[in-house]
């Protein structure tokens, strides 16, 4: 898993140009969305919320439907099968390394927005960071596997796109109820965004290691 791990994160992150493509179209929305205000007016931290999500997600899109490309365009599917390991390894080690970049795109969408958006840091900071965390968890268990369903479909771009969005709509709701709750402390009305989101964490991983092997050894 290490050794997957190591070999996507060097191919995506150091060497390839998907990583930093994900990073530029992220600022660029923040950036965007920062023209639309007008001189000296605030945006709400909701909207705020809403834009770091966003950037996170069409970012993280970009990843996903390079994370099982880097083995299909070589014909390498066979090879990471033949493995001395069950198939659910490769899941969780192609799900680790999205969650990494995620997180490294985040730390520079964060500052980004605080200073583009005009916000100020969270009152409850570590519970932001948990917040971030917990959606993140399930955003790559199931960008993971529908990456590995995308791969050798002719429209594998478009289908992660299509299948992604309706999938995560709930739990992007969650994520911007909790970022904006932890904005001002306010732990008792975010409490169950964030049980929820662990949910929704349980659901996509369970899902994602019972099929993992049916999806990913099947005939393209």
């Amino acid at each position: 898993m290490l050794a997957i791990i190591r070999k996507d994160l060097a191919l995506l992150g150091l060497r390839g140009g998907a990583f930093l493509q994900a990073i530029l179209l992220g600022l660029i929305l923040i950036f965007v969305f920062s023209l639309a205000q007008e001189a000296g007016q605030t945006i709400s931290p909701q909207h705020a919320a809403c834009v770091f999500w966003l950037s996170s997600l069409f970012g993280q899109i970009l990843l996903f439907n390079q994370l099982y490309a880097l083995e299909e365009v070589h014909g390498q599917r066979l090879a990471l099968l033949l493995l001395d390991a069950p198939a659910q390894t490769i899941y969780l080690a192609k799900a680790l390394a999205a969650l990494i970049l995620l997180i490294l795109a985040q730390l520079v969408f964060w500052p980004a927005g605080l200073i583009f958006l005009a916000q100020d840091l969270p009152q409850d900071f570590l519970g932001s960071i948990l917040g971030v965390i917990s959606v993140d968890l399930g955003i790559c268990a199931l960008g993971s596997i529908l990456g590995a369903l995308s791969q050798g479909q002719a429209v594998r771009e478009s289908l992660i796109t299509i299948l992604l969005f309706p999938l995560l709509t709930p739990l992007l709701l969650a994520a911007i109820s909790l970022q904006t709750q932890m904005q001002i402390a306010d732990w008792s009305a975010s409490s169950h965004w964030f049980f929820l989101t662990l949910a929704y964490d349980a659901i996509f991983l369970s899902a994602g290691l019972l099929l993992f092997p049916f999806i990913y050894s099947g005939d393209e």
